[in-house]
């Protein structure tokens, strides 16, 4: 894994015009060229190490929302960003997350399934009753990793892609992912700043599965979890710390009591 210097991102994979890359909370995917983003950084990274003149093309298929951190996958020509396009558009993409939300979860595992839709003027979604207009089914599926004292570790496996739909079906629960204000979070999370768009949430993109899309083979990428997780109440969530130190693919966390 390498990262960009200075520039706050880490590369996961790289492998010709695929690539995917850690994102850090607190950061748009995209935004206008005044306003800082991981495709602004990418792009600069590129141009740099690579000592490319011009403009860099940079697609992006599948976007992470700004408090959000984890893996996002990016592509450097245009038939490779429309294959993984295709990939997500299709549902074929295995999108799983790591999440902390306030409170205990009951059950060890489920599914959540309600209706949800974007407020209108709003940077945000609420659920809604079956039938309301542009009401959209959004489907997930959850496992509880371990208990804490202030919250639950969650495994969260996406079956549809919503506009903020992890956080507002926890939030729905009476379950805020931590930090997020946003939805009703009252505990903290993440770097502290005065500026609100920059801070972070307790939701983490740990991995995303699909197939290269020049080769066709399968790819499997996990993103380590950033440092906030671990500095998070350290005595209470000890062994999320002592877990998060593995390495990729190697973390086995267990329930706790």
């Amino acid at each position: 894994m390498n990262e960009g210097p200075n520039l706050g991102f880490e590369i996961l994979h790289e492998e010709g015009p695929c690539w995917v890359i850690n994102k850090p909370g607190g950061l748009l995917t995209q935004a206008p060229p005044h306003i800082d983003s991981v495709e602004k950084r990418v792009k600069a990274f590129i141009k740099e190490r690579d000592n490319k003149p011009g403009r860099v093309y940079l697609g992006v298929p599948h976007r992470i929302d700004r408090p959000v951190s984890g893996a996002l996958v990016l592509a450097r020509h245009v038939r490779a960003a429309r294959r993984i396009c295709e990939q997500f558009a299709g549902r074929i993409v295995e999108k799983k997350y790591w999440a902390l939300v306030e409170g205990r979860i009951a059950e060890d595992e489920g599914v959540w399934r309600d209706y949800v839709r974007k407020v209108p003027n709003e940077a945000r979604a609420e659920v809604v009753a079956e039938g309301e207009q542009n009401a959209r089914e959004a489907v997930l599926k959850f496992k509880v990793v371990q208990h804490f004292e202030q919250a639950t570790w969650l495994e969260i496996e996406l079956e549809t892609g919503r506009m903020h739909q992890i956080r507002i079906q926890s939030a729905a629960r009476g379950r805020p992912i931590l930090g997020d204000s946003q939805y009703g979070a009252t505990t903290p999370f993440g770097p502290t700043t005065d500026d609100r768009r920059a801070r972070w949430i307790g939701l983490h993109a740990r991995s995303l599965a699909f197939r290269h899309p020049m080769t066709r083979e399968p790819l499997h990428v996990e993103a380590p979890l950033p440092r906030y997780w671990q500095d998070f109440n350290a005595e209470c969530f000890g062994g999320l710390q002592a877990a998060a130190t593995e390495q990729p693919g190697e973390i086995a966390p267990t329930k706790g009591a």
